[in-house]
């Protein structure tokens, strides 16, 4: 299966007096302008999947609703294990039902996501996998969805997914 890894791009700081609940804090205007180009830029690299899995915090799911509109992926549906706070074991208990699929993007959070690359790579968290916010990792994993079993193709930064938009 061919996973990618999506960081959700720049949200507003975190503020109590506007998003006391810190899941509702959404994107900011420019977050949203440039992961939209990045987003164009990804479609080059990745047609499309068959699957975007995203966390419900707002700033994550306007993301991949971007991914939806720039980059032609299918629209995303919720995943709660992908949520801020959540383990990598979490999400590949929540990736099961879809282990046939050959491609899936799922979006999120730090510290899970690269987390969860280390996991997949090493069976392990404590990997050192700078993801800034609007970034993609592309692994490929295979013997259904296990620990260790993932091999990292690329990680790109939103900046050279932008560069790479027509």
């Amino acid at each position: 299966m061919d996973l990618y890894l999506v960081r959700h791009a720049i949200a507003f700081d975190f503020d109590t007096s506007h998003w006391p609940d810190d899941s509702q804090r959404p994107l900011t205007p420019e977050g949203q302008k440039r992961f939209g180009r990045a987003a164009r830029g990804l479609r080059s690299l990745v047609p499309s999947v068959e699957l975007v899995l995203s966390s419900p915090w707002v700033r994550a799911w306007q993301t991949a609703e971007l991914l939806e509109s720039e980059a032609g992926w299918p629209r995303p549906v919720a995943c709660e294990a992908l949520g801020s706070g959540r383990a990598p074991a979490d999400v590949l208990q929540a990736l099961q039902p879809f282990a046939t699929y050959s491609a899936i993007a799922l979006v999120g959070h730090e510290p899970i996501l690269h987390e969860l690359a280390s996991y997949l790579l090493t069976a392990d968290t404590d990997a050192q996998i700078e993801m800034k916010k609007g970034s993609v990792a592309y692994l490929e994993v295979g013997d259904g969805l296990r620990p260790g079993a993932g091999r990292l193709h690329w990680l790109l930064p939103p900046k050279v997914l932008r560069a790479l938009a027509p």
